[in-house]
C-alpha cells in the first residue's frame, strides 16, 4: 500500500482526549502521515471543565494554506472535525475543493449536535453553512442528531429502519455520496452504525454501554479515517471504528478520575489488531 498523507482539520484541546489530540495520534497509530491544521486552541474540551481558555486560529486558515500551495502539498485525505465559526466553514471548503490529490478522500464529521441539540455556541445558519460542505465530500460521518439537524427531519429517540433510510434519502438530496451514519440503535440494548453506499445500505450492530464519555465521536472518525486510508472498505472501516471505540469505553470504565474522555491509547494495540498490523 502506498504512503498516504491525511489532513484533519479540527480544534486542539490540549486536555480532554478529543479532536486533534486524538486524530493525531489515532490516525499516525495506522500508519498514515498525519498533517494538522488547527482550527483553535483551547485549554481543555468545553465539556465539564471550568474557565477554559480560548484562542481563535480562524485568520491564521488562509496563510497557512497559501504556504502549502506555494510548496506544492497536496493531501491523500482530508478530515474535518469540530470547526468553530461560519467563518472557518467557508475557508476548509475551500481546502476540501482545492488541496486534494487526484484521488483524495473528503471524510466530513459535522460534529455540532448530540441527543438532539446543538451545542451550545452553534445555531440553524451554522448548521446551514455546514450543509454547504456535504457536496464537498466524500464521506460524510454524522451521528442521528447531527443527520437530522442537516435534512430538516424531526429528531426521534425510538425509530426504525424506514426513518434511518429516509434521513440518508435526506442527506443524499443535499449532495451527499457516501454516508456512515453513527450511534444507530434500534433496541435499548444495542447500538451501531448504518452506512450508506451505492444506493445501498448496510448495519452493523453491537453492544450498548449505557454510560457516555466526552470524545468518542473522535475517537470513532479517527479510527475510521485511519482504516479508510488503509484500504478498507467503508463499511468495514464503519465497524473497525465502532468495535474500537467500543474497546476505549470499556477501557476506561469504573475510573472515575477520568471523567473528561476515554483512555484511547490503552486500546491501540487493539485498533492494530483489527487492521492487520
Amino acid at each position: 500500500m502506498d504512503y498516504k498523507k491525511v489532513l484533519t482539520i479540527q480544534d486542539v484541546s490540549c486536555v480532554g482526549q478529543c479532536s486533534l489530540t486524538v486524530a493525531l495520534p489515532i490516525i499516525s497509530a495506522c500508519g498514515v502521515e498525519t498533517c494538522i491544521l488547527p482550527s483553535a486552541i483551547l485549554s481543555t474540551h468545553t465539556g465539564g471543565f471550568k474557565g477554559f481558555t480560548f484562542r481563535d486560529l480562524t485568520d491564521d486558515m488562509p496563510s497557512i494554506q497559501n504556504h502549502w500551495i506555494s510548496e506544492g502539498i497536496k493531501f491523500d485525505g482530508i478530515y474535518t472535525g469540530y470547526l468553530g465559526s461560519i467563518k472557518q466553514v467557508a475557508y476548509v471548503k475551500n481546502i476540501l475543493d482545492t488541496m486534494g490529490t487526484d484521488d483524495s478522500v473528503k471524510i466530513i464529521d459535522p460534529a455540532f449536535a448530540d441527543n438532539g441539540k446543538l451545542y451550545s455556541i452553534f445555531n440553524d445558519e451554522y448548521v446551514d453553512a455546514m450543509k454547504t460542505l456535504i457536496p464537498s465530500s466524500d464521506v460524510l460521518i454524522p451521528n442521528v442528531s447531527e443527520a437530522c439537524f442537516l435534512s430538516g427531519a424531526e429528531y426521534k429517540e425510538t425509530y426504525d429502519e424506514e426513518y434511518v433510510k429516509s434521513l440518508f434519502n435526506k442527506l443524499v438530496d443535499l449532495g451527499a455520496k457516501t454516508i456512515v451514519l453513527t450511534g444507530v440503535s434500534y433496541t435499548p440494548e444495542t447500538t451501531g452504525v448504518a452506512v450508506y453506499e451505492n444506493g445501498k445500505i448496510e448495519y452493523y450492530e453491537h453492544e450498548k454501554i449505557s454510560k457516555g464519555c466526552h470524545g468518542t465521536g473522535d475517537v470513532y472518525a479517527s479510527a475510521f479515517t485511519g482504516a479508510l486510508m488503509n484500504g478498507f472498505s467503508v463499511f468495514d472501516s464503519a465497524k473497525i471504528g465502532a468495535d474500537y471505540t467500543l474497546q476505549c469505553i470499556k477501557n476506561t470504565i469504573g475510573d472515575s478520575s477520568h471523567w473528561y474522555g476515554v483512555k484511547f491509547e490503552t486500546a491501540i494495540p487493539y485498533l492494530l489488531k483489527l487492521l492487520n498490523k
